[in-house]
């Protein structure tokens, strides 16, 4: 059902947020799953690292002296969480590379024929020109990339924009009545 107005209507960025959902809901729950795993074998791991820090014995250092073996057991705690934040960051460091790396996988990947069928004939005329403008290469197919950056342009009113630019065009083509000033 394609509505014929000047501006997208509302049901083009919940059909591409829909379309959207449904081409990377694959890639969504693999990541959802990979970042919870993580976290609870993380929790675990870093619940025995803590213990095994408290279970720490300085009593065979007293050659270092009293005083040292003091300074060593006030700062036991500060110095294994120190060293849990700094496995957390690593471990978020490459669990943020992995969401990165499916996010870029999934952006590349094309969008079926049906899908863009389908686009096509419910999508409103301006939606459907806001998607023309962001598929710039016609020698590749469109991606589920261009369908995410059609979504963001929408909602930033680019159909608007692009009747603005048309309307310019018209204008500087048309030649005007002006005499030049004497």
């Amino acid at each position: 059902m394609k509505a014929n107005t000047q501006q997208p209507i509302r049901q083009d960025a919940a059909l591409l947020r829909n379309t959207l959902l449904k081409l990377t809901a694959t890639q969504k729950i693999v990541c959802t799953v990979v970042i919870a795993l993580t976290a609870l074998i993380w929790y675990d791991l870093l619940n025995r690292l803590v213990a095994f820090g408290r279970g720490i014995d300085y009593g065979g250092l007293h050659a270092l002296g009293v005083q040292t073996i003091a300074l060593l057991k006030q700062y036991n705690p500060f110095f294994w969480w120190a060293v849990v934040a700094l496995c957390t960051l690593i471990i978020a460091y490459f669990v943020y590379g992995f969401v990165q790396s499916t996010l870029r996988s999934v952006r590349r990947k094309h969008v079926s024929e049906e899908t863009i069928g389908m686009l096509s004939h419910e999508l409103s005329d301006p939606a459907l020109e806001v998607l023309r403008w962001v598929w710039n290469d016609r020698r590749n197919p469109i991606t589920v990339g261009d369908l995410q950056r059609t979504l963001q342009e929408l909602r930033a009113g680019r159909a608007a924009k692009i009747t603005l630019a048309e309307r310019h065009t018209t204008l500087i083509g048309k030649p005007v009545n002006v005499e030049p000033p004497q």
